[in-house]
């Protein structure tokens, strides 16, 4: 349950409430009263005298997804978010994948508290397999971010009930000893994003969260760039920073210039309009509904997750639109072309998501046909080229026209390019600099823009995922940074079906060979005496070779293991796991020479 926590008052009966607050704060202001306070609670944050602050990436540093950051001080803990990345091609079968937290299993008493910068699956899709481990600590999150949550905690019985709060650009926090948070309202692809400001006794530590530079975004405040600037002139000691757009030169387009590209398209555009984007987007589809509007249109959401987020976004606000111009299964065969527009996910190519269904010809109510224009409105993930191609090239031969980001700005990226990036260290003037949210090129791409703008090189950390980054004092009373050697272990935890860190390295490996080279399974039945076989083996092929076609194979393989059977010392009795070892590796072996492939060999062995 969601919920707003009254601050104490720390006053006792008959002393004024407001002179007491002047002198205690509550470790956390709610929202609403979160504007009368100053931007440091006067407390005093307790230092040790050779106190070293810690920064740990469980996940960002080596790919985009999994992001999880550790800012520890003195046995205590702060965690800023907990995502899922989405599995790589040679992961067959795999759901996703969330951080590593073995180095916390035994530190629950550590953790102060988990702040989450934004709603997006690769920083919150580990919650609710997460937090049950670390102890169900206090979680911050933002409104639209809260209920995102929910309603995916909501799915998961192992997902305890959240300890979760409210906070926004005005709230102050005290988390144990060691911080002191505060929030940065910054621009993204959904609302409720924030930059986390963490105070500590040896400096200020900023983490960006994914961000980009809009001057003028869709139902949200631009990014306050008069108090980033102040922020910077009281001294940063470190800004940890989104990095996954590094290496694009120029600014981010803002959101509302797509939508005035996307007015011109509409206008010329006499069929039903298709268009395939994220289901996070929220900026992108608000401003898909303020032009339906427009245009005379009605839509038809499609695809579960689009659904789920625009109703959450619609219950709370975040979302402006009369419900009326939704379109319900049976309406749409009624509604000329001309008033029809179809929001809907998959236009990175997932093979279940709503545009691979309707190419497929699996949809229910949608087929594509002549007059239908589909607009690709996002960029492609690295790694999906070939299948979106495919995906545009089965669109159009069913007779409609096709419109992507590179042929139209039909897309505007939610994370801050080159030029962006170096405004943001400008204004903030960090010490040192510590690209995250990104694959090893990204961080490095950033690592060089930090140079240009004046950070010496040996303070642009490029860390890998589980490299400790200490900060601590020196004899003067000045904090020095280093990247140590230092690593934890931050290995992948798969998420299988219901099945969570159960899959290793060999099970994968295991299905990577039955998707490359098949498996084939040899079935052997032996006189438990005499150790000869009884008939003739069966043989199983799958993946491997069509039977019926490789009977010289499969006859020759039957009397290999026919002669590895009986080829024992008869006066002993058969070794049945001797056995399976040797047809395994003897037959594999066999079937490499006759048909350079490596199928699985699974061997059965029955005694009787």
């Amino acid at each position: 349950m969601i919920t707003k926590y009254k601050p104490k008052t720390h006053h006792q009966p008959g002393k004024n409430p407001t002179a007491a607050r002047g002198k205690f704060f509550p470790s956390y202001q709610r929202p609403a009263e979160a504007a009368k306070i100053p931007n440091q609670i006067p407390e005093k944050i307790i230092e040790s005298a050779d106190g070293k602050l810690k920064i740990i990436v469980l996940g960002g540093l080596e790919e985009v997804g999994r992001n999880m950051t550790l800012i520890e001080y003195e046995r205590e803990i702060i965690i800023i978010d907990m995502g899922l990345q989405f599995p790589e091609e040679d992961m067959p079968g795999i759901d996703y994948i969330i951080p590593n937290i073995s180095y916390l299993k035994d530190k629950a008493e550590w953790i102060k508290g988990v702040i989450i910068t934004h709603g997006h699956y690769d920083h919150i899709g580990g919650i609710q397999h997460i937090m049950g481990e670390i102890g169900n600590p206090p979680i911050f999150m933002g409104k639209l971010t809260a209920a995102l949550v929910k309603k995916k905690c909501a799915e998961y019985k192992s997902c305890p009930v959240l300890n979760d709060k409210l906070i926004d650009e005005n709230v102050v926090l005290r988390l144990g000893r060691s911080f002191r948070v505060g929030f940065l309202r910054v621009n993204h692809s959904i609302p409720d994003c924030f930059a986390i400001i963490v105070d500590t006794p040896v400096g200020r530590v900023i983490h960006t969260g994914d961000f980009k530079v809009d001057y003028s975004p869709v139902n949200d405040k631009p990014a306050d760039l008069q108090r980033i600037a102040q922020i910077g002139s009281e001294g940063v000691l470190l800004l940890m920073s989104d990095s996954t757009d590094s290496t694009h030169p120029g600014y981010q387009v803002s959101e509302s210039a797509i939508g005035t590209e996307m007015d011109k398209i509409f206008e010329k555009i006499e069929g039903r309009i298709i268009i395939g984007t994220f289901a996070s987007q929220l900026a992108r589809v608000q401003k898909l509904f303020d032009l339906a509007e427009k245009h005379g249109r009605r839509i038809y959401l499609q695809g579960r997750s689009m659904n789920d987020n625009v109703e959450i976004a619609h219950q709370i606000g975040y979302m402006k639109f009369n419900p009326r111009i939704l379109v319900q299964d049976n309406e749409l065969s009624r509604l000329p072309d001309n008033k029809v527009m179809i929001i809907g996910t998959g236009a990175q190519g997932e093979s279940n998501a709503f545009l691979a269904r309707v190419v497929s010809h699996e949809h229910k109510t949608i087929q594509l046909k002549e007059g239908d224009t589909v607009i690709f409105s996002s960029s492609v993930i690295p790694g999906n080229e070939r299948t979106i191609q495919s995906l545009m090239d089965m669109i159009t031969r069913q007779g409609a026209d096709v419109i992507n980001y590179e042929m139209m700005d039909v897309h505007a990226g939610g994370h801050a390019k080159q030029e962006d990036l170096k405004l943001m260290m400008r204004l903030l003037k960090p010490e040192y600099i510590m690209p995250i949210e990104g694959n090893h090129y990204m961080l490095k791409a950033e690592g060089v823009l930090a140079e240009k703008v004046g950070i010496p090189k040996e303070k642009i950390f490029i860390a890998d995922n589980g490299q400790v980054a200490e900060f601590s004092k020196n004899a003067a009373g000045i904090t020095v940074g280093r990247l140590t050697k230092e690593k934890v272990m931050t290995d992948y935890v798969m998420v299988d079906g219901l099945g969570v860190g159960d899959v290793s390295n060999i099970v994968l490996r295991d299905r990577r060979v039955m998707a490359e080279d098949g498996m084939i399974v040899i079935i052997a039945t032996i006189d438990s005496e005499q150790g000869k076989t009884i008939g003739n083996p069966d043989i199983i092929s799958r993946g491997f070779v069509y039977m019926k076609d490789s009977r010289e194979l499969i006859e020759a393989t039957r009397m290999k293991v026919k002669k590895l059977v009986e080829s024992h010392d008869s006066r002993t009795s058969a070794d049945v796991d001797h056995i399976k070892n040797r047809i395994r590796d003897e037959v594999g072996q066999f079937l490499f020479s006759k048909t350079k492939r490596r199928p699985m060999v699974l061997p059965v062995v029955i005694k009787v």
